[in-house]
């Protein structure tokens, strides 16, 4: 590959493992065309089958809004519940967004700022993420 070529050439230093290792990552992220790396994924997921792939958003160091407007209340709480144990498990974090959409952000990410929900504070009815 690229990375051992470079490698034949400049000689390992130890000093340069980490940036070697930096350069080995982009190749490999370069050649696959499936993996996302550093990004922010947009997701509207129709069943629960779909959360395993939001998973490996994630696990990908990519950040993820999902909006749930596409599944009962019933199916958003289980890829909800499944998408707390990955963002713990990755150190990341979730924070609601609106009414329906979260952002999940692995380990490395900032989540900064509010999100009022007045629509919510004028209205009697809650949503079924209200007490999330």
């Amino acid at each position: 590959m690229a990375f051992d070529a470079l490698k034949k050439i400049l000689g390992p230093g130890e000093e340069d493992e980490e940036e070697y290792e930096e350069v080995r990552e982009t190749i490999k992220v370069g050649n696959n065309k499936e993996t996302y790396k550093n990004k922010t994924i947009l997701v509207e997921p129709r069943a629960f089958s779909e959360a395993q792939q939001i998973a490996d958003y994630l696990k990908a160091k990519n950040q993820v809004v999902v909006n749930f407007k596409r599944v009962t209340s019933d199916v958003s709480k289980r890829i909800l519940d499944f998408l707390n144990g990955i963002v713990y498990a990755i150190d990341g974090k979730m924070e609601k967004l609106g009414p329906g959409i979260v952002l999940c952000a692995p380990k490395g990410f900032e989540i900064e700022g509010n999100i009022s929900d007045e629509e919510g504070k004028k209205s009697s009815k809650k949503d079924d993420m209200s007490e999330w």
